[in-house]
């Protein structure tokens, strides 16, 4: 069973890996221009053109180009490009037909990340067995013709499939989480609510928690007490950290050589998905997550720390900024310095009682282990 789901979170993983550098760019695209954005803060640009830029560019980078990366990749892991292509076509349906309303009012359409994991497999697959059924049917001279109408024929009922029965299905999922959070919050219990945000988040779902649960109550605090605790409660980079830092000091093989650069793209550049993978190939980490989540939050709680806006994206450099200047700026500091040494802690036990296997000893670790070839500065020999 636990091969089983650790094969499953490594071809996940392999989907993500190759596009890091995608992320990465938006990462950055958002820090400088999304308000109150780098930019803005120092003068280069007008806050009218920092609202054009998030809209025109951050806005239709995260909705439309990262999916549709995935999705390749999916698609291209089972049967190369033309099943990439097909996964990429076939995703806009997900896109489409996925958004949530949570029990709050609160509503969106939350980026398709685990859409297009599912359905860029699945792409991929559909490809590979029309291909395998028609390619010896197909006469001399008519490869062409069929290869385009094959794959333009599929791609139409994939993107119908993905907008009616995937798109759909993602909403439950991305709704059910949002409620969870919301209820664990109005309920009081915020240190616990990191259970289903950390799941959430590994499950890419973290822009739907964080925008349609969080924000939206950090908003609304803010506008009474000054500061907001629910800023804090996905972006905070410090579990993250204490992850990839407990693979560099406990890993081995490709996961470890690789830890560090993660560990900087988290934590100084904010982007969070760095580190999913990490969880995906060994999902008993979740548990350091929870660890180094929780301990941050009941900092959180005992100093009554608190951010005056949402870090976008959740570095420590778009915490810096907010920190509220009545008090509580050491309370946030130190729930980040918790929460890293908790979940390196806790991940560094895990990971000497159930330790990742060389990504390269089995067929089933092989799409993690090609996909982290293409990585500059590691090697898999």
């Amino acid at each position: 069973m636990r091969e089983t789901i650790q094969k499953v979170g490594g071809r996940l993983a392999g989907m993500v890996i190759p596009n890091i550098g995608a992320f990465i760019a938006w990462g950055l695209i958002t820090a400088l221009v999304i308000p109150p954005g780098w930019l803005a803060e120092l003068g280069i640009i007008g806050a009218e053109t920092a609202d054009t830029l998030t809209g025109n560019l951050v806005g239709p980078m995260l909705k439309y180009l990262l999916p549709v990366l995935i999705a390749y990749t999916g698609g291209k892991m089972v049967h190369g490009h033309r099943g990439g292509v097909l996964g990429a076509i076939a995703v806009f349906g997900v896109i489409g037909g996925a958004a949530f309303e949570l029990s709050s009012g609160a509503a969106g359409d939350p980026p398709q990340f685990l859409g297009a994991m599912v359905i860029g497999p699945l792409a991929g697959w559909v490809m590979k067995q029309i291909d395998d059924f028609l390619e010896p049917r197909t006469p001399a001279g008519f490869e062409m013709l069929y290869n385009n109408f094959s794959q333009g024929f599929a791609g139409l009922g994939l993107t119908f499939v993905g907008y009616w029965v995937i798109g759909p299905v993602m909403s439950a999922v991305a709704t059910a989480f949002g409620n969870m959070v919301e209820g664990i919050t109005d309920a009081g219990l915020l240190p616990l609510a990191d259970i289903p945000i950390e799941v959430g988040k590994v499950l890419f779902l973290n822009n739907a928690i964080n925008h349609g649960v969080l924000t939206p109550l950090g908003t609304a605090e803010v506008a009474e007490a000054g500061k907001s605790i629910y800023f804090m409660l996905e972006s905070n980079p410090g579990p993250g950290l204490g992850l990839l830092l407990a693979y560099w000091f406990a890993g081995s093989g490709l996961a470890k050589l690789s830890a560090p650069g993660a560990a900087i793209v988290h934590f100084f550049g904010g982007i969070h998905e760095v580190y999913f993978p990490y969880v995906l190939m060994n999902p008993v980490m979740i548990v350091a997550m929870w660890a180094g989540g929780i301990s941050a939050d009941i900092v959180f709680v005992a100093t009554d720390a608190g951010l005056v806006g949402p870090p976008a994206p959740g570095s420590i450099f778009a915490y810096l900024p907010l920190l509220p200047s009545g008090g509580g700026a050491a309370g946030v500091l130190i729930g980040i310095a918790v929460g890293a040494a908790a979940s390196f802690f806790v991940g560094s036990i895990l990971l000497r009682m159930f330790p990742v296997k060389d990504m390269k000893d089995t067929d089933a670790d092989a799409d993690i282990g090609d996909a982290l070839e293409h990585i500059p500065g590691i090697s898999t020999v």
